[in-house]
């Protein structure tokens, strides 16, 4: 059983940039420290200095070649800085192209010409590096470039977690593949800390708690960073608005109206994603009852604690030799689970999988 936790990392946008200076900021924090955006300092047996990346694959041609330290820093990236990170040794390597970028974000993306350069061969750099886990942070949209990474897992028995809307996780086909590989695997699509859907899921299970009919609801959501750019296609976005209307919709017994999803890009507001929320229904005696809601947040370091701990669950899973989808840890972490949990009972059987009390 190793005391690290070695990470690759597919595409090195700004989720990774914040993912990686979160690994320095708080790489001396106390196990009794409150850590924004953490459910623990140490996760069962790891703590957060233990999680270390080992590998990165991109396909901009300002990253290729850097140390993943200088990297994070390179163009389109905008996410805040908050951490200095060291020079690591690792190297960013080429990786495949395949849909991960829409014409539209070729120049964006500071694309590589294939007729120049090649990508490297995924598994013998998974290998190579001793890879545990593999974190999928590729665009929106590119549905066969994640299953390729998902496979080059498969085949190295490495961990997959799935931070983007491409079903992986909450495909049965795919969840069967790691099952019978006994490898595990959570997703599909980072949920963040405190972002639109957590907020939205909230609100409308409250509604329903408090015995609010709701007839309709609406959530925008605008920001500056490449996220938004590359979903300004909605052919890229199509597996987007399926996964946070269905994390919305699951919380309801009935069907009610909803728009969900990116609504523009607004190059000026880099990293900040602004959101509003819209509910609107009946209360006691069928009398109107509405709310309205604006979060505004910087929206990479939204995702990233929490994908430390799904980095940190999934090792636990291969050291407990533990392999398919894991449901409690996918359900509370990701928006489209392979089952959809309420949060506070999802919650419970996180911390019951890290106690060892339940197996997935």
């Amino acid at each position: 059983m190793s005391k690290k936790v070695k990470v690759a990392i597919a595409g090195l946008g700004n989720c990774a940039s914040a993912l990686v200076q979160g690994l320095e900021y708080y790489q001396n924090a106390d196990e009794n420290d409150f850590v924004p955006g953490i459910m623990h300092v140490r996760f069962g047996e790891y703590h957060i200095s233990d999680v270390e990346v080992v590998a990165a694959f991109e396909v901009n041609t300002k990253k290729i070649g850097k140390d993943i330290s200088e990297a994070i820093w390179q163009s389109p990236n905008v996410c805040n800085k908050f951490s200095d990170v060291p020079h690591k040794g690792i190297t960013v390597k080429p990786g495949p192209i395949n849909d991960g970028v829409a014409p539209h974000m070729m120049e964006s993306f500071h694309c590589y010409d294939p007729s120049e350069m090649q990508p490297v061969n995924i598994v013998d750099t998974l290998k190579e590096s001793n890879a545990d886990v593999l974190v999928n942070f590729l665009p929106v949209g590119s549905e066969e470039a994640s299953k390729v990474y998902a496979q080059a897992a498969l085949d190295t028995n490495v961990a997959f977690a799935n931070g983007i809307p491409a079903f992986i996780a909450s495909k049965p086909e795919w969840g069967q593949k790691f099952t019978d590989k006994n490898i595990p695997v959570a997703g599909d699509d980072i949920k963040s800390q405190l972002g639109a859907t957590i907020l939205h899921r909230v609100l409308v299970s409250l509604a329903h708690d408090r015995g609010i009919k709701l007839d309709e609801t609406f959530q925008l959501n605008i920001g500056g960073n490449t996220d938004f750019e590359n979903m300004k296609k909605e052919y890229r976005l199509t597996t987007k608005r399926i996964s946070k209307t269905e994390a919305v919709t699951s919380m309801l017994p009935y069907e009610v109206p909803t728009r969900i999803g990116p609504s523009d890009y607004v190059p000026f507001l880099d990293d900040e994603k602004i959101c509003y929320l819209w509910l609107k229904g009946r209360n006691f005696g069928e009398q109107p009852i509405t709310a309205q809601l604006k979060l505004s947040v910087q929206d990479s370091p939204n995702s990233a604690g929490v994908m430390i701990d799904v980095i940190r669950s999934l090792k636990i899973a291969l050291d407990r030799n533990i392999g398919g989808p894991l449901i409690g840890v996918s359900s509370y972490f990701f928006k489209h689970p392979p089952e959809q949990i309420r949060d506070s009972e999802a919650k419970e059987l996180v911390e019951k999988f890290i106690r060892g009390e339940i197996t997935n």
